[in-house]
């Protein structure tokens, strides 16, 4: 009796049947992130400095002017608010200033005798006449030259010897030629040859 023969193939088992699979793909790691980049720091604001010493001139000289125009229309005569050139001087004195007749002729210009009275000037360009006249040098006040001359009153009675007088001013301080002398003492001197100092001071600053 025949016998069957065994199969040498082994039988299919079922993890054979199952198909191969391959492991899932793996997603590559994510790279790492960038540090957010640092903004660079904003330059520093400029410190805005003021001059406190500029602050008080401006503030002063602004004080002055509104001063200097109030007593400026004291003076006025029309109701454009001018004065004539003949009040000029008075005006500078009245605001400190001790021009002399012939100063204050210059910087207007050397007006003619009757545009003294006729010609008018606005509140701007005095204050240009009166800088004009501010910068130049002190020449010393009315008190001053009077308080000089006393010295010379032996008889305290407001005079001084003509000779006198014409000697000091020959050879003290800014010292006058001998025609200057005569210019400034004509008509000064009385019947005694004596000269009152303080009508005399008056008559040299007003030119």
């Amino acid at each position: 009796m025949a016998t069957d023969k065994a199969d040498p193939t082994p039988p299919e088992t079922e993890a054979s049947l199952k198909p191969e699979t391959s492991p899932p793909p793996t997603s590559p790691s994510p790279a790492p992130a960038k540090p957010p980049a640092s903004k660079a720091p904003a330059p520093p604001k400029p410190e805005l400095k003021l001059d406190s010493a500029l602050m008080v001139s401006s503030s002063s000289a602004g004080t002055e002017t509104v001063y200097f125009k109030e007593a400026f229309l004291l003076f006025t005569r029309t109701a454009s608010g001018q004065i004539s050139y003949g009040q000029c001087g008075d005006v500078m004195r009245a605001l400190g200033q001790n021009p002399t007749n012939a100063e204050v002729l210059n910087v207007l210009g050397k007006p003619k005798p009757e545009e003294m009275e006729s010609k008018m000037i606005d509140f701007g360009t005095f204050m240009n006449m009166f800088q004009q006249i501010s910068k130049t040098p002190d020449k010393g006040s009315y008190e001053d030259f009077v308080e000089g001359l006393r010295v010379f009153d032996k008889e305290g009675d407001g005079t001084v010897m003509g000779a006198e007088l014409r000697h000091v001013l020959a050879t003290l301080g800014e010292r006058l030629t001998v025609g200057e002398v005569e210019q400034v003492m004509a008509g000064q001197e009385d019947t005694n040859g004596c000269i009152n100092y303080e009508d005399f001071v008056k008559h040299i600053m007003t030119g």
